[in-house]
């Protein structure tokens, strides 16, 4: 009798086990081909070798580009080599990507940069937000822009306990910001067992000096996240439910969810068009192909534009797509005065004129 049981349950595990495989499978969209929507007058950025994760773009057309992630489970073309922050002057008849200096004191040894958000003081002072993760670890540093000497001054290192595995940031304040954990847990081997397992306890936190809470929950993989203009809404994207998440923000900073929008693809980051409010969003077609990497077979890239979100029927436009003969993981799109930039992961970054 004792076996008996003993066999089945070990029947109902593995079957538990191979329905999990399949889910996980269905969510890394793990199957899907795609073809390709070609861009004219398209050019990769020279010096972006291992991947701009996220792109984020000042009014005057400065862009600062996160490089050089080193995430478990990835990728890396360059595994020995610290990332950085670059920075392209949209304005410049032929821009080109230079590497900001850091101030003095900051451990760029460990730098590992994969979110960033910029935020503009009354006084114009640029606030750089980075989500840092050094030994694997989630912090968040705050630097001050300073443009004459192309160079950040490093200001604060943030960690707490609420933020156990941030992915992206957006900045509402010199020192206050939502931030998205695409996991509950820190530990590596429990991140997996909460992806395989399909658990939704990723979330968004909100940090100031004074308060820091959880503000939404519920996600399967939290992991960009922008503010309209108007600074009304607060848009997640949860990469591994193919949805984008439309959150009111509440007059105390929580967040009260308005809708859903649904997709087939897996969404990473997003960014906002301040002209038109329309999002701009880096997706990966076929998610298992960022994580088992063969140069045969390299991830896909593609680009969406979301316009009127807020409507009963947004429009939702295919810009470009590649099948990593040009570009490999697609992390990040942004536009500048019809200019439009894409970052990967790992790999280039896309330069186009629209």
């Amino acid at each position: 009798m004792g076996r008996m049981v003993a066999l089945s349950l070990l029947g109902i595990g593995l079957a538990l086990l191979g329905e999990r495989f399949l889910a996980l499978r269905s969510r890394l969209k793990a199957s899907r081909e795609v073809e390709s929507v070609d861009l004219p007058n398209c050019h990769l950025i020279k010096g972006i070798e291992t991947g701009a994760e996220d792109i984020d773009i000042l009014p005057n057309g400065l862009a600062f580009f996160s490089v050089g992630l080193k995430f478990p489970g990835l990728h890396s073309f360059a595994p020995d080599k610290p990332g950085g922050i670059l920075m392209m002057d949209l304005k410049d008849e032929k821009p080109r990507a230079l590497e900001l200096r850091v101030s003095w004191g900051f451990d760029l040894a460990s730098f590992n940069p994969h979110g960033i958000s910029t935020f503009i003081d009354d006084d114009d002072t640029v606030y750089l937000f980075v989500v840092n993760h050094p030994q694997f670890k989630s912090t968040v540093e705050i630097f001050k822009f300073q443009e004459e000497e192309n160079s950040l001054l490093h200001l604060k290192t943030i960690k707490h306990e609420l933020l156990p595995s941030v992915n992206d940031i957006i900045a509402v304040g010199p020192t206050h910001f939502y931030a998205t954990n695409d996991h509950y847990f820190s530990d590596p081997f429990l991140k997996y067992l909460e992806t395989y397992l399909n658990l939704h306890w990723a979330n968004v936190v909100y940090y100031s000096p004074e308060e820091v809470k959880l503000v939404a929950e519920g996600f399967d993989s939290a992991n960009g996240i922008n503010i309209s203009p108007d600074k009304k809404y607060v848009y997640v994207a949860d990469i591994l439910a193919h949805e984008i998440h439309v959150l009111e923000k509440q007059p105390n900073m929580n967040l009260t969810q308005l809708k859903v929008l649904q997709l087939g693809t897996l969404v990473d980051n997003l960014s906002i068009d301040p002209s038109s409010g329309d999002i701009w969003v880096g997706c990966h077609p076929n998610g298992q192909r960022l994580f088992v990497y063969h140069p045969n077979h390299p991830p896909a890239s593609e680009v969406l534009r979301i316009q009127n979100i807020l409507s009963e029927k947004p429009s939702v436009t295919t810009v470009y797509i590649n099948n990593g003969s040009v570009l490999q993981g697609s992390s990040v799109a942004t536009i500048y005065d019809r200019k439009l930039l894409v970052g990967t992961l790992y790999q280039k970054a896309l330069y186009c004129e629209l």
